[in-house]
Order: C-alpha cells, then sequence, then structure tokens
C-alpha cells in the first residue's frame, strides 16, 4: 500500500510522495511571515515548482491509498463460468 499526499493550492492539485510534515512546516512559516516561496517537490524526479504562499491562500492536504489491488478485489464476472454444466 503507497499513500500519495494530496496538496491543493488555489485550486491546483499537487502529488507529493511521503513524508510531508518537512513541506506542511515550510508552508505554515511562509504563511505566518506574511508570504513566501516553498518549493514544492514532484512527485518523481525533477526540481519541482516554486509556489508563492500568503495569508488568505486556500491550502489544503489529503491523502489518497494508491496500493495495488489484490486478487481478492478484483471484480468477479456474472453468469455462469467455464466449467459448469
Amino acid at each position: 500500500m503507497a499513500i500519495v499526499n494530496r496538496l491543493t493550492v488555489d485550486g491546483r492539485d499537487y502529488f507529493l510522495p511521503d513524508p510531508v510534515t518537512g513541506l506542511k512546516t515550510q508552508i505554515l512559516e511562509a504563511i505566518k511571515a506574511g508570504g513566501g516561496y516553498v518549493n514544492i517537490p514532484p512527485l518523481r524526479g525533477g526540481p519541482g515548482i516554486d509556489i508563492l504562499f500568503s495569508p488568505g491562500m486556500p491550502v489544503t492536504w489529503s491523502q489518497i491509498d494508491v496500493g495495488e489491488a489484490s486478487p481478492a478485489d478484483e471484480p468477479v464476472a456474472d453468469g455462469p463460468d467455464e466449467f459448469s454444466l
């Protein structure tokens, strides 16, 4: 099971791997300081993106479970199976 964190800033979504504790702290500090840039790392390699956070900006966090489906989670086809008589 893998958890992906979704950061929504002003209506735009950014998907981040764990851990995000340090990033949450940086964003909160930027907002408390009256505004500041925070680098949002990419989900997979790359430089990320700098976002200017300021007081009053809508910011939300959520977590998404993107674990792989197990065979027990596979859908079962309706109707007789091929070995029925």
